[in-house]
């Protein structure tokens, strides 16, 4: 792979950090200041031979995101290495709109695959562009918030911040 850019930004739920590759597609992201944690999100064979700190272009839309302009982080480019059913998730997470939630289940139905809920999580499990394909919107059949790399916390805000009902969410 080529080389790639890093950078950490300041948002209200901590430090952000995003790796995007020379074309300004994000590769990972996530809520930490920690640069390794984040090219570590990224599989071994498709990491960046050279990571260096700089500007990142979806900074913008991060603070966009931040000041309720949610839709601009779904705009910025990414880059995903995964299989096709993966792909067809990370695809799927894309197009929950921002206020509305799917289940584990649901996320399997919208891919093709009714049948895949482990895979439906899997799917969320390894996506390593955070807030960018918003796996933070999948939730259990409960309705409980489930797990997130970053922390419940941190899935709760994001999903008040998008003005879904949190009332229930746990």
């Amino acid at each position: 792979m080529t080389d790639a850019v890093i950078a950490t930004l300041d948002t209200p739920d901590g430090p952000f950090t995003v790796l995007e590759d020379d074309d300004g597609r994000v590769l990972a992201s996530g809520w930490t200041d920690s640069a390794e944690r984040i090219v570590a999100r990224v599989v071994a064979r498709h990491r960046p031979a050279l990571v260096r700190a700089g500007t990142v272009s979806s900074a913008d839309a991060v603070d966009a995101f931040y000041a309720g302009e949610i839709e601009h982080a779904m705009q910025v480019p990414v880059r995903q290495f995964g299989t096709e059913l993966f792909a067809e998730g990370w695809r799927q997470l894309r197009q929950i709109p921002a206020g509305s939630t799917f289940t584990y289940t649901e996320l399997a139905a919208a891919m093709g695959r009714p049948e895949a809920v482990r895979a439906a999580a899997s799917v969320c499990a390894r996506n390593a562009p955070a807030l960018f394909v918003p796996c933070h919107r999948v939730l259990r059949s409960d309705g409980s918030l489930g797990g997130f790399a970053w922390g419940v916390d941190v899935k709760r805000s994001l999903l008040e911040r998008e003005s879904v009902g949190t009332t229930a969410l746990v």
